[in-house]
């Protein structure tokens, strides 16, 4: 039997080519599940990609406030602040309003608002794709973003959410949140929130604020003109609007209306009727400065009635006549001077006797530094703190006419001094506070007690904390005009407790009393004689000592110069029979002066402010003035001209007894 042939080994050939009929060998096989299973994991993939996308989107999405909070949010905390007579000083918090629907407004308001800012608004998903694609090319020609490309709800997206960055990263979130805005939210409600959040200008957040700020009226009664001034205004609010620059703001409201003519919104004849009619713009009375006051008073508020959500209108005493005579004042000596001898800021505050605030002037430009010199910056007072020393000492005892010697003197190793240490011998005290003596105030502090001179200015109102030290006759403790000044105002209102004030009454819209100022049951702070004698003093500065270029003519004043070591500080603090003024000189970065004193700048710029407020009023004898008839002959007669004093640790130089035309003449280098 024969055996069977064994087959011989394929032949590579015979391995590339199967036999007919039959499909590829297990090569062929391994790898289309190989590529099945590259497949599979793609999908698995995809599927997590879209899982873990999905999850973040919801987390993201769950963190955006839904249509009810954001329709209903936005109490009104619009304060309108008056002064002594009704005058707007200016109006405030005017964020965020009332929320005042599309549909209570007329057609033209939000068409204005489409017709300029976003034509396509009504039909978009909530992006304009061609806007997008135009800006994005704009933008990649220049290498940063130059164009927006935004619609309405993407400016809504960037109100709510974003901050104002150009970056692609921020345009990128505005415009995904403005397709989130666009499906949650009907066009109407996108509309609402829009012109309630949009900034126009002058503090004016959102329709109903602006319609208020800019034309004294509700945004359901705007005009054709008026809402097209507003809607051109929202693309660059601090040029376009109203009270800034009047007449570019029409000149934009009759490109919004032509651009309304575009759209069909409204006819050319109305739009040159609205067009050729300006508005009438409501403008406070505000001073260029009285900011300072009015942020002084936003941050009293608080103080007087909790949280009110609705508009309140707070009056006040103060007076903007006087206001602008004191920022005049301020204005013109510095413009004048403060070159010459290197003063660059100034304070003043004004008060009548009881303390009520009538001027406030917190710095040479509120536009250029808002920050309030007068309330908010502590300063080293220099000789004028000696006024608390005096009343603690004559409430001691001591008298205007005992005789105490200005000499050389040593203080547990202290060694204040006059002037090149020229001293003027006996003199009476009445004398030593007029020429500012710094030994006999030294010698005054350690006979009274320190502590009992912190006591009296502490009670007279200094707030400030008061070290209990020899050296503090001389004002090295800092404090703020505004307390000096109504410290001052216990000694102009007869030696009775004088708190400075300016709020009066507090009420809502409609007339509901939230606050009613009651005159305080009066309190004496400085015994009466002490009170005389210490006003006896103070004008005897005036009539002949260190400040009398600070003298009113006929007019009875009183007052106290100061100035610290090496010039930083100037001041002078003093009073009629109507107003108590405070009035400080220095530079911000504390950088010395050229040799001013009290008597110099800010003697200068209390006379001419006091000069202008006090034009109408008769003269009176101040409050203390009674005493002055029964003191010695010697002590109304001017001293021989003593030596200039030097400024020690917050004192002033004093001046020879020399005409206040004089003492300027040498000043300005016009005499010998």
């Amino acid at each position: 039997m024969a055996r069977p042939q064994r087959p011989h080994p394929p032949t590579p050939e015979r391995q590339k080519q199967p036999p007919l009929g039959q499909v590829a060998g297990p090569r062929v096989r391994a790898g289309a599940r190989r590529r099945g299973h590259g497949r599979l994991i793609l999908l698995i993939l995809l599927i997590w990609a879209v899982v873990l996308g999905a999850m973040a989107w919801s987390r993201w999405i769950e963190t955006l406030p839904d249509a009810a909070h954001l329709l209903a949010h936005g109490p009104s905390h619009e304060v309108t602040i008056l002064d002594s007579s009704g005058r707007m000083i200016a109006r405030r918090g005017l964020r965020h309003g009332r929320i005042v629907p599309v549909e209570a407004l007329p057609s033209y308001v939000p068409d204005a608002f489409i017709a300029i800012e976003d034509r396509s608004f009504r039909y978009n998903i909530g992006i304009d794709p061609v806007g997008i694609v135009r800006a994005a090319f704009e933008d990649l020609v220049h290498g940063h973003v130059v164009q927006g490309g935004s619609t309405l709800t993407q400016q809504l997206a960037k109100n709510l959410f974003l901050t104002p960055r150009r970056t692609f990263d921020r345009k990128i979130q505005e415009a995904l949140l403005a397709l989130y805005l666009d499906a949650h939210y009907s066009k109407n409600q996108i509309l609402t929130l829009y012109l309630n959040r949009v900034y126009f200008g002058a503090g004016a957040y959102g329709i109903e604020a602006a319609a208020e700020r800019f034309f004294g009226k509700p945004a359901a009664k705007l005009s054709l003109t008026e809402a097209a001034m507003l809607a051109g205004s929202v693309r660059a609010p601090a040029y376009y609007n109203a009270l800034n620059n009047a007449d570019a703001s029409m000149a934009r409201a009759k490109v919004v209306l032509a651009a309304m003519v575009d759209c069909g919104f409204i006819t050319a004849a109305q739009a040159k009727q609205a067009g050729a009619s300006p508005p009438r713009i409501v403008r406070n009375a505000a001073t260029p400065d009285s900011g300072y006051f009015t942020d002084w008073i936003m941050s009293e508020i608080p103080h007087f009635v909790p949280d009110v959500h609705e508009p309140i209108i707070v009056r006040t005493t103060f007076n903007l006549g006087l206001e602008a005579d004191a920022e005049q004042a301020v204005d013109e000596i510095l413009a004048k001077y403060g070159p010459k001898y290197r003063a660059h800021q100034s304070a003043l505050v004004a008060l009548r006797p009881d303390g009520a605030i009538v001027a406030m002037v917190g710095g040479r430009s509120y536009v250029h530094s808002p920050y309030n010199r007068a309330t908010d910056a502590l300063r080293q007072p220099g000789s004028a703190f000696k006024a608390f020393l005096y009343v603690t000492a004559f409430e001691q005892g001591h008298t205007p006419d005992e005789i105490m010697v200005d000499g050389p003197v040593d203080i547990n190793g202290w060694k204040p001094s006059d002037y090149e240490r020229r001293y003027a011998g006996p003199m009476p005290l009445i004398d030593a506070f007029a020429q500012s003596s710094n030994v006999i105030a030294a010698k005054l502090m350690m006979a009274v007690g320190p502590a009992a001179v912190v006591r009296t200015a502490h009670l007279l109102g200094i707030r400030a904390k008061l070290d209990p030290v020899p050296s503090l006759a001389l004002g090295t403790s800092p404090v703020s005009a505004l307390e000096l000044t109504g410290a001052y105002a216990a000694i102009a209102n007869g030696g009775m407790k004088a708190v400075p004030y300016a709020i009066t009454a507090i009420t809502t819209r409609r007339g509901r009393v939230l606050y009613l100022r009651h005159q305080p049951q009066p309190m004496r702070v400085i015994p009466q004689t002490a009170e005389m004698e210490m006003t006896q003093v103070m004008q005897q500065t005036v009539r002949s000592g260190t400040g009398r270029a600070a003298a009113l003519g006929v007019r009875p004043t009183a007052g106290k110069t100061g100035t610290t070591q090496d010039y930083h500080d100037a001041w002078f603090v003093g009073f009629t029979s109507d107003y108590v003024c405070g009035v400080w000189v220095g530079n911000d970065n504390n950088a010395p002066m050229r040799r001013v004193v009290g008597g110099m700048l800010p003697a200068w710029i209390f006379h001419a402010f006091m000069g202008a407020a006090e034009q109408d009023q008769p003269p009176r004898p101040l409050a203390g003035a009674a005493l002055i008839a029964t003191l010695p002959a010697q002590s109304l007669v001017p001293p021989p001209q003593p030596q200039m004093t030097a400024p020690q640790q917050g004192s002033a130089p004093t001046s020879p007894l020399l005409s206040v035309e004089s003492i300027i003449d040498r000043i300005l280098g016009r005499g010998p």
